[in-house]
């Protein structure tokens, strides 16, 4: 499969749900204005963040991977693992790749990621790592790069999701998002890059000035913000994707056969519309897999069929 892009960046904004939409994201709103993009992607089941970032790079839903935040935090991905991350699938490809991720959450890199692949890594709060992540982008031009923004999920855990202060912060994570796309553009990479942002899970406002939560499937836990931007992507409002999709479409910008769709492995796809393309095979239901068929929310009245 032919390479479409030399660059692929991911920004994961976690726990940002699908409140972006609401949010004054002036930045996102003009990186994405030609691009495809949705607010109602699917999180994985559960809701939770070890979960939701291991089916986005590894390819596989929770039921497969059984990651979970004890265990990313606790113990390296496994080298030989029969479910890859996306950087051994690159670096297997394209032995020389230059691969980041910088993450705020650091089990992310230490346990979803295999630590003996080369892959260049830094840890720090959302404000002092977008820096690092910049300069990096300007001296190394990465083939890919996983940056992870936490503090939007920090925001909603002390004041609840959606809330004035938890917008506001999404406003500022819109900045450093600006800050590394600037840094791409100073790189010279940006007409060759393919640009995401995606979420992983939202959460709960109790509205009694106590703290958010996730991990169950309300409505506003489940359905999450995914965007991409690049030459080429159509300009779309995605109509029907899941969070585990992100690994097939990195796979196919970077052209890399991905592993045949299978329902007690690979589930990772590529969203309809997104890129004009008559050999990307047709989009699968995947939501008796999922636990979303009907989509149930502990909420009354929130519950949506597919």
């Amino acid at each position: 499969m032919d390479r479409k892009y030399s660059h692929v960046i991911v920004v994961g904004i976690d726990g940002a749900g699908s409140f972006v939409k609401d949010a004054d994201t002036q930045n996102f709103d003009r990186i994405f204005a030609d691009g495809a993009v949705t607010y109602d992607a699917l999180s994985s089941n559960p809701s939770i963040s070890a979960e939701c970032w291991g089916s986005m790079l590894l390819g596989v839903g929770p039921e497969i991977h059984k990651l979970t935040n004890g265990i990313v935090s606790s113990t390296p991905y496994p080298t030989d693992s029969p479910f890859p991350s996306l950087f051994r699938r690159i670096r297997e490809a394209y032995p020389e790749a230059e691969l980041g991720s910088y993450c705020d959450w650091n089990p992310i890199t230490y346990g979803i990621v295999e630590n003996n692949i080369g892959v260049s890594h830094d840890t720090a709060n959302d404000d002092e790592l977008t820096p690092i992540i910049c300069d990096y982008i300007r001296k190394k031009k990465p083939d890919f790069l996983f940056i992870h923004f936490d503090s939007i999920d920090g925001a909603g855990h002390k004041y609840g999701y959606g809330t004035p202060p938890f917008m506001k912060r999404i406003n500022e994570v819109d900045k450093l998002i600006n800050d590394v796309y600037s840094a791409s553009e100073e790189a010279g990479i940006i007409e060759d890059t393919l640009f995401i942002v995606v979420a992983d899970h939202g959460g709960t406002n109790p509205g009694n000035g106590e703290g958010g939560s996730h991990g169950g499937w309300t409505d506003s836990e489940k359905y999450v913000t995914f965007a991409v931007a690049g030459r080429g992507i159509n300009k779309t409002e995605i109509k029907e994707m899941n969070i585990r999709d992100l690994a097939a479409i990195v796979l196919y910008a970077l052209g890399i056969d991905m592993p045949e769709f299978n329902e007690t492995g690979w589930t990772s796809q590529i969203p309809e519309g997104i890129f004009d393309d008559a050999s990307i095979p047709a989009y699968c239901d995947i939501s008796h897999l999922t636990g979303a068929a009907p989509r149930i929310s502990k909420i009354r009245h929130t519950s949506e069929l597919i």
